[in-house]
């Protein structure tokens, strides 16, 4: 499988008409991929709570369908990052994974927002549901950026049978060694491919970290992102996940359902 993380530089001095329609045609331009990934809410900024509401929609608005198109151009999957779902009075930061026909098949509303109390955690509304998407022999996993600090949402992935982590995200370059230690902690402990897709540039003063990265089962970097907006591709052997979980049976190992000590 050959796989494109496309790292955008978001900035507020290009509008989001232009950045969709920007984005639109870096995704037709992946001819050859299998499976192209964008990060995290690439359409007001992952920091730019100022447009969040601004930029809402349903999962059928401008910026999907423009994606959805490119998808069906190039015949591939596309994780299309997150947008902000308005949906009932509810704004979700959604995950949207389009088919190569540019069908919407599986969305998954982020369960963990950022913020303490602030920023997205006090104006979004958090997602209570996590499924894997399954696509012919492809079990994808797909979460979003703070949600990487949860192992326990990862480990119900992989009891879903998940081979595959695709987490975009918009995570701040004071926290970039965070980033790097748990995308593969996530990959090792799990044994599966991780594709983390960050984002670049400036938004409301915080720096975004890039460093997307391509981490196979035994936790190695295949390739990894810089700090300016780039294209990551790789080819990936998707056999080596059950390769590396019958020589190191780790998973079998697990300890589920243990008790506390009476008293």
């Amino acid at each position: 499988m050959r796989v494109a993380l496309l790292q955008l530089r978001i900035e507020a001095r290009e509008s989001a008409s232009d950045r969709i329609a920007r984005v639109a045609s870096l995704v037709a331009a992946q001819r050859g991929a299998d499976l192209v990934v964008l990060p995290e809410l690439w359409v007001p900024g992952a920091f730019a709570y100022g447009g969040f509401a601004e930029s809402a929609d349903d999962l059928h608005g401008a910026a999907v369908s423009a994606i959805a198109a490119a998808a069906k151009a190039i015949g591939a999957l596309v994780v299309a990052g997150t947008f902000i779902e308005r949906d009932q009075g509810h704004l979700h930061n959604a995950a949207v994974l389009l088919s190569p026909t540019g069908e919407l098949i599986h969305a998954y509303r982020k369960v963990h927002l950022f913020g303490f109390d602030h920023g997205e955690a006090s104006m979004l509304t958090a997602g209570s549901d996590y499924s894997i998407a399954a696509i012919d022999d492809l079990r994808l996993g797909i979460t979003t950026c703070y949600d990487l600090r949860f192992p326990e949402l990862y480990r119900l992935f992989v009891d879903q049978g998940a081979e595959m982590f695709v987490i975009p995200t918009g995570w701040p370059a004071a926290r970039l060694d965070h980033w790097q230690v748990l995308t593969r902690a996530r990959a090792i402990e799990n044994q599966v491919f991780l594709l983390g897709c960050n984002q670049v540039g400036t938004q409301e003063g915080v720096e975004l970290g890039g460093h997307s990265v391509v981490i196979d089962p035994w936790g190695r970097v295949l390739a990894e992102g810089g700090t300016d907006e780039e294209v990551i591709a790789v080819e990936l052997d998707l056999a080596l996940v059950a390769k590396t979980r019958a020589e190191f049976p780790v998973l079998r190992d697990r300890k589920i359902g243990l008790s506390r000590p009476a008293g």
